[in-house]
Order: structure tokens, then C-alpha cells, then sequence
């Protein structure tokens, strides 16, 4: 038989669902009015009264009454089945929909179901995908926007100075060569953060690849690796670090310190910072305080999104390129801990958590 004359077969579970059961009812209503017609004939040869004519008019008349039963309980059967069924795989038809208008990347939810079986739990889980990848997509689009936005003025700016010096509308001097190094150290600085962060977000830690390290060696020696540039900003530094073992990646926990340092470094405003490291519970936390720009309560979660920056105009004299902190974000996540701001006016306090070894 040809596969197209196959095609509701193939595309449709409610033809199948209403076939598979028409047939398992057409079988039990055949055994049944088999088993029923046989021993109505044993019963009725056993208790004879009547002559054969009689005998063939009786096996006739139960025969056509077993058939007209029999139809008439396919049909019912199959009517009630297909209203009750249908209303069973409406929400499939309506997440299949849903389904389609993803792939066009349109991200709305399939309409939700009062229920907790398994098509309820793949709706709920659809819909949360759903949200998930439309945050994602956001964010994409968010990232590609602002990594133009920060690449345009640099480039702008080497682009215009070059095409003068080349043309000899301007004279090469020393500060227009600093100028021009400040804007080239700007995009290095800039596309080895986003290279810093495609490689966190790429690793993806396992539990296997988190190790047992001194977390006070770490932040010990990634702080004495900023000695000396914190002495030359006069910037007066004051650790209590207690000692702990705890489960994590050595590189990236030393990556989180140094992006934290070099935040003190570039917004310092009262010559200070203070680092504490202590335990609380099943976890270690680090706690980073110093005094710098003022940030809004409302502000403080978004600080840790990828090139947010409380500087509206995006002057790059007073702020980077707004993707320290995002790393330390993603890090974090990826050791199971947690990170958070605490700000009072201008003293700020940076902080995260990450699981000791022993836990």
C-alpha cells in the first residue's frame, strides 16, 4: 500500500490512540459475542423443544443481534473516546504551535493545563524553556549592541587620527601617540575580557573538574601580586583571612580576586579597601569593601550584568567596559555560590561565596 494513503497514521496520535482502541474493543466484543453465541447454541441443543427450523432461526436471529450489538458499541465506544481523547491531546496540538512559533523566534508560552501528569509537566517545562531562551536571546542582542557601541568610538577615534597623520593634516606628537596607545590598550583590554568570558562560559565546571585548594593562599598571593600597584595609588590595605579549605578551580578563584582588585583600583575614592574571608556554615565567603561612585539600591543586582555601567554617558575615563564583574558572576555560578552587593551611600561591599571542601 502506498505511504501516503499511511498519512494520518503517520501524523496524527489521535487516529492512532482512536484505531488502537476500536480494535482492541472490535476483539473483546468478537470473543465475547463468540463465547456468548457458542454457549447459547450448547444451551439451546442441550434443552431442545423445538424442531431444526426453529434450531437455525434462533442461531440466526443471535447472530444478527451479536453483529448489530457489536457495531453499536464501535460506534459509541469511538465517539465517547474521540471527545475524551481529543481533549487529552488538545494541549499537544497547542505546544506543537507553540513549538513553531519558537522557531520563528516568537517566545510565547503554551497555554497552561490545571493538571500535574506528564503532558502538564512538558507543558510547565516548555514554557520554561521558553522564558529561558527568550532571556537568552535578549541578552544577545543586548551584547551585540553594547560590543559595537564600546569597539565604534575607539575605532572611530584611531581610524580618523591615522587617516590625518597620513594625509598630513596633522602632525605626529607625543600625546596624540598616547591618545592613540590609550585607545589601542582600551580594545585589547576590552576583547580580552570577552575572551575571558566566552572561555568561563565555555568550561562549564563539572563537580569532578572543583578541587580541594587553601582559599588564603589564593587570596594571599593574588593580593600580593597588587602590592605594589595599590602602594603607588596610596591605597592602604587591611585582610583578615581565615583558613579553610574549600572546593573549587584555583585559576578561577584567583581570576574573582583580581577583577575585584582592579575594581578597587579604578574607582578608589577613600585610600582603603578591606578583605575578609571567614566561614559560615557549609560555605566560605569573601567580603571586598572600599569606598567608591555611589551606586542606587535599585542598581546593585545589575551591576554583575555584562557591560552594565552606572555611567550613563559610558565615558571610558570613568568606567571599563562594564565585563569584570559579569566574569565574577559567571565564575561564581559555575562553583555553585553565590555573589551580592551591599552598598552604603559610597562604601560599597563586594561579595561572594563559593562551597568549602569538607561541606
Amino acid at each position: 500500500m502506498p505511504s501516503k494513503n499511511w498519512f494520518f497514521w503517520r501524523r496524527s496520535i489521535l487516529a492512532k490512540l482512536i484505531l488502537i482502541n476500536l480494535l482492541i474493543i472490535a476483539i473483546v466484543i468478537w470473543l465475547a459475542g463468540v463465547s456468548v453465541k457458542d454457549f447459547a447454541c450448547l444451551l439451546s441443543k442441550q434443552y431442545q423443544v423445538a424442531d431444526g427450523a426453529s434450531s437455525n432461526l434462533f442461531d440466526r436471529t443471535m447472530q444478527f443481534y451479536l453483529i448489530r450489538a457489536s457495531i453499536l458499541a464501535v460506534i459509541v465506544a469511538g465517539i465517547l473516546y474521540y471527545f475524551l481523547v481529543r481533549k487529552l491531546i488538545l494541549p499537544l496540538q497547542h505546544l506543537g504551535t507553540s513549538a513553531q512559533k519558537m522557531a520563528r523566534g516568537e517566545f510565547q508560552p503554551c497555554r497552561e493545563i490545571p493538571s500535574e501528569d506528564e503532558i502538564g509537566r512538558l507543558i510547565s517545562d516548555f514554557n520554561h524553556l521558553s522564558s529561558k531562551l527568550q532571556q537568552t536571546e535578549e541578552l544577545r542582542k543586548k551584547m551585540v549592541s553594547d560590543i559595537a557601541h564600546e569597539l565604534r568610538t575607539p575605532l572611530t577615534n584611531i581610524t580618523g587620527y591615522l587617516e590625518a597623520l597620513s594625509t598630513g593634516v596633522i602632525q605626529g606628537e607625543p600625546e596624540l601617540y598616547r591618545s592613540l596607545h590609550e585607545e589601542a590598550l582600551h580594545l585589547t583590554g576590552l576583547v580580552e575580557e570577552l575572551h575571558q568570558l566566552n572561555i568561563w562560559e565555555s568550561k562549564r565546571l563539572g563537580q569532578g573538574e572543583l578541587q580541594k585548594i587553601s582559599v588564603e593562599n589564593v587570596l594571599e598571593t593574588t593580593l600580593k601580586s597588587f602590592e605594589l600597584e595599590l602602594n603607588n595609588r596610596e591605597i592602604k590595605v587591611a585582610a583578615n583571612i581565615q583558613a579553610a579549605d574549600i572546593l573549587g578551580n584555583r585559576e578561577g578563584i584567583k581570576q574573582v580576586i583580581t577583577n575585584l582588585l582592579k575594581n578597587v583600583l579604578q574607582y578608589d575614592r577613600g585610600g582603603w579597601v578591606k578583605i575578609e574571608g571567614k566561614k559560615e556554615g557549609h560555605i566560605y565567603k569573601v567580603v571586598v569593601t572600599n569606598l567608591g561612585q555611589p551606586i542606587p539600591d535599585d542598581k546593585a543586582d545589575q551591576v554583575f550584568e555584562r557591560f552594565y555601567r552606572l555611567d550613563s554617558s559610558r565615558n571610558r575615563k570613568t568606567g571599563g567596559a562594564g565585563l569584570g564583574l559579569a566574569i565574577i558572576k559567571e565564575i561564581i555560578d559555575q562553583h555553585r555560590g553565590e555573589v551580592g552587593l551591599i552598598s552604603r551611600q559610597d562604601e560599597h561591599s563586594f561579595w561572594f561565596t563559593v562551597p568549602l571542601a569538607d561541606a
